[in-house]
């Protein structure tokens, strides 16, 4: 039995910018680049043609984003403005670190993320109390090249975690993204596809983990 978590939300609470466009603006204008008078509308476009369910880096979408507008600008100072936009507190979400624990000492437990922003991850994790030392694997959107629920996102953790998709326990908060499959290469969307079984929050809140996993995948 191995155990995937999501991150954000479900492990970690963090202080999340109320306009990102702005916060990328800000740390390109601080690092010499020419921000757009309508930045916040090409912030918003969609530049990049990636197929459904990929995940697209923010650095490569803020850079086509400056293109769109005529701005050149080298990839490096692109990249290291994003990275420097989103650099939040973290609080551990309580029952997180023993959900972790219990996981970890039944199986294998890794991270499955959500998460554009190079480095973001592996900075909100060294920042939280969880601990880092029985977490198997650590696997991103940006990192895997897929977004949940796309099925490949979840077959990237269970790969990364030594084990079938089918013996995969997903926990995560939000319904949309950890709560069910989406199999865009056999243009499925099932709920109660092959691949893991869904833990939600709102259904077992972190504290109440071990219990509920007693009896289902623990014996």
């Amino acid at each position: 039995m191995v155990v995937s978590f999501d991150l954000f939300g479900t492990l970690v609470e963090v202080d999340r910018s109320s306009d990102p466009a702005d916060a990328v603006a800000t740390t390109l204008s601080d690092r010499g680049v020419d921000v757009p008078d309508d930045w916040a509308s090409a912030y918003r476009e969609r530049h990049i043609d990636a197929p459904d369910g990929a995940a697209v880096p923010l650095p490569a979408h803020v850079n086509a984003a400056l293109a769109s507008r005529g701005v050149d600008t080298p990839g490096t100072a692109i990249r290291r403005a994003v990275v420097a936009a989103f650099d939040p507190a973290v609080e551990t979400r309580p029952g997180a670190v023993e959900a972790v624990r219990v996981a970890a000492a039944h199986g294998p437990v890794g991270v499955l993320s959500n998460c554009s922003v190079p480095h973001l991850v592996s900075r909100v994790l060294t920042r939280s109390d969880l601990p880092r030392d029985v977490l198997d694997a650590t696997v991103t959107s940006i990192g895997c090249g897929w977004r949940k629920p796309d099925s490949r996102a979840f077959r990237a953790a269970a790969t990364a975690l030594d084990a079938p998709l089918a013996s995969l326990w997903h926990v995560g908060d939000d319904p949309r993204t950890d709560g069910r499959v989406v199999d865009r290469e056999s243009a499925a969307d099932d709920p109660d596809a092959t691949g893991p079984a869904h833990v939600l929050l709102d259904d077992v809140p972190l504290p109440e983990f071990s219990a509920y996993m007693e009896g289902r995948a623990w014996e």
